[in-house]
């Protein structure tokens, strides 16, 4: 996704007829059920029914998010490099577990990465069992397949499933996440006369604005234990979000997940980076039409809301739930460990210079500072298994 600054929502193209008749159904959701509670419901809650609620939300609903002619663009969608190096990673994990190793994918996007890391991991000699898509979008469902049964071989093609949640048996194999948690339905809070508020949501004339009301003391503990850490109180006014349910996510997600890896690609910070003094609104933006802006309430349904993500609370959530931390970089440096020189190899071998010029352009993008190198970051974990030499290059743990 763009880094770039946030436009003046004022400034965005108007959205057709049909989409705000469309965005105009979920508001009606919502704003019921603001009604049916105390007249306030969580940001929390607002951003979970704006982004799945069933049939309206931003991911369940038919609308193109992926690519030039969506919202924004994910690594896997700018070409094949990504996920070839994802599949160098976890082809030992996969070697290591046998012929019964699964891999399961949180949201597939377009289908772009499990095209490519499935007809990787046969050159690698390190196809599982079977690959699992858990979407839930029936539109990106009907997208995945449509074109992986035209660019997949039938014997590749029916290793792939897809699943309304984790798998509900004891498994084995690699749990795969690119730019899912920075979509989690987030908490956020606020500090006033040093106590600890929640965001929520109230209806505003024709629509929303936000209102602060005291934390309950699941909120308000987590937010104690980052100051804690960080060592830190802090000021008066801050604003963040902060994701105290990750653990069960982790837990949840994994399910049965017997011996294995877990590998998550995000936009994010360590702790302390993530709550530092100058961030004092915390990192939730909208991304509509590859324009980003702060404006959260507007368009409910139309545009993707996201949040970075605190890497230190993962490395907790993900030993909390039994694994071993195998370890963080930043996208460049995992790519770099992972294959990259192969590929640049490969591109330098390429005859057509158009082509070979697109696929350096592909290789920048996913590398350079000023894109997606340092700003996405790759945390792994394992349990009973080693990612080997996969977080060899550019170690960031000591950041944590």
């Amino acid at each position: 996704m763009s880094d770039a600054r946030p436009q003046d929502p004022a400034t965005l193209p108007a959205p057709g007829p049909d989409a705000l008749e469309h965005s105009a159904r979920l508001e009606a959701l919502i704003r019921a059920q603001i009604q049916a509670g105390d007249g306030a419901i969580p940001f929390s809650r607002y951003m979970e029914l704006a982004l799945y609620a069933p049939g309206l939300g931003y991911y369940s609903a038919g609308s193109r998010k992926f690519g030039s002619d969506g919202d924004f663009v994910t690594a896997p969608e700018i070409g094949p490099i990504f996920a070839a190096c994802v599949a160098e990673a976890v082809a030992p994990v996969l070697r290591q577990l046998g012929p019964s190793a699964r891999f399961l994918e949180l949201g597939g996007g377009t289908g772009a990465f499990a095209e490519v890391a499935l007809k990787r991991l046969l050159e690698l000699d390190a196809l599982p069992d079977r690959y699992a898509i858990l979407e839930p979008s029936a539109e990106l469902r009907l997208r995945q397949r449509e074109r992986l049964q035209q660019r997949l071989t039938p014997p590749l093609f029916e290793l792939v499933e897809w699943l309304d949640g984790p798998f509900p048996e004891d498994w084995d194999g690699v749990l795969f996440a690119n730019e899912v948690i920075d979509a989690l339905p987030t908490p956020r809070f606020a500090i006033r006369n040093g106590e600890v508020y929640e965001e929520h949501v109230v209806v505003a004339g024709d629509g929303f604005a936000i209102e602060l009301r005291e934390a309950d003391a699941f909120l308000g503990n987590a937010v104690r234990h980052v100051e804690r850490r960080i060592e830190r109180t802090l000021d008066e006014g801050y604003r963040s979000e902060l994701l105290p349910q990750l653990p069960y996510w982790i837990q949840a997600v994994s399910g049965g997940l017997r011996a294995g890896a877990m590998l998550f690609v995000d936009y994010g910070y360590a702790r302390a980076e993530y709550y530092a003094p100058e961030r004092s609104d915390g990192t939730l933006r909208a991304f509509y039409r590859h324009r980003m802006h702060h404006d959260a309430l507007l368009w409910p349904g139309l545009q993707d809301l996201t949040a970075s993500v605190d890497f230190t609370a993962l490395a907790e959530a993900g030993v909390a739930a039994g694994f071993d931390f195998a370890g963080y970089c930043s996208q460049a440096s995992f790519l770099l460990g992972n294959g990259l020189a192969g590929v640049l190899e490969r591109i330098e071998a390429i005859a057509d210079p158009a082509e070979r010029q697109r696929r350096h352009n592909e290789v920048k993008r996913l590398t350079l500072p000023s894109e997606m190198g340092e700003r996405f970051q790759v945390m792994g974990f394992e349990k009973d298994v080693e990612f080997g030499v996969a977080f060899l290059a550019g170690d960031l743990s000591h950041r944590l």
